[in-house]
């Protein structure tokens, strides 16, 4: 690859991976708001959420086909087509977390005029963990820290334990109160929304390590 193209390759490689932070930004700010706007029962807010997440998918979409482009104008070498590979995977990962995100705000346009089942405690902690470890496998991604990136993925035990919590004091409600059941159930899959988010993330982690070691491997897998 001759000099000037190998420098205008590198900046489409660095721009790639910009985008793929952009998206990054995008999908926490969504996963932060969601569970705001549920908090406080904000349809508005709520509706917000769900019309943006179309914004989260064309980004998405303007990755892998930048992506798709450069593997079949550039010819990359091994080492960038790991880069080029690992930010498509990553920017699918981010996607699925957005439209969790959209999820979450969808449970709150469902309450409609009914209040919380109860205040919320473990779910705002399951959702800061997640988007801790949505924010942090960028960062290791960004800084190629395989290290960092198994760590990272340690911290998915945190949220499923607290999913465990969540389902057991729910379960407990529908038990004790039929009448609660409906509402029980929407946040039992506000958790399982969450849980999966940081499912995601560890999967951003695992692409991490293949990009530094060159060998795929599941790291920390959940026992959901």
């Amino acid at each position: 690859m001759a000099a000037t193209t190998r420098v205008t390759f590198d900046r489409q490689l660095q721009e790639l991976q910009d985008d793929a932070l952009l998206l990054g930004s995008m999908v926490v700010k969504a996963v932060e708001r969601s569970i705001e706007a549920l908090k406080r029962l904000d349809g508005e807010l709520a509706r917000q959420i769900i019309a943006d997440d179309l914004q989260i998918n064309a980004k998405r979409w303007q990755i892998e086909e930048t992506a798709i482009r450069l593997i079949a104008t550039q010819q990359p070498m091994a080492g960038d087509l790991r880069v080029i590979a690992s930010v498509m995977h990553i920017a699918t990962d981010l996607e699925r977390m957005g439209d969790h995100a959209a999820g979450i705000a969808k449970i709150t346009l469902m309450h409609g005029d009914q209040p919380l089942l109860k205040p919320l405690i473990d779910i705002p902690r399951m959702a800061d963990v997640a988007c801790r470890m949505a924010r942090q496998s960028l960062d290791a991604f960004i800084r190629r820290d395989a290290e960092a990136a198994r760590a990272i993925a340690d911290q998915d035990d945190e949220v499923d334990a607290l999913y465990d919590q969540v389902y057991r004091e729910l379960l407990t409600f529908m038990i004790e109160d039929p009448q609660s059941i409906q509402r029980a159930t929407w946040l039992l899959w506000t958790a399982h929304n969450l849980e999966r988010i940081a499912d995601r993330a560890t999967n951003v982690c695992e692409r991490v390590v293949y990009l530094v070691t060159g060998t795929m491997e599941e790291i920390n897998v959940s026992k959901y």
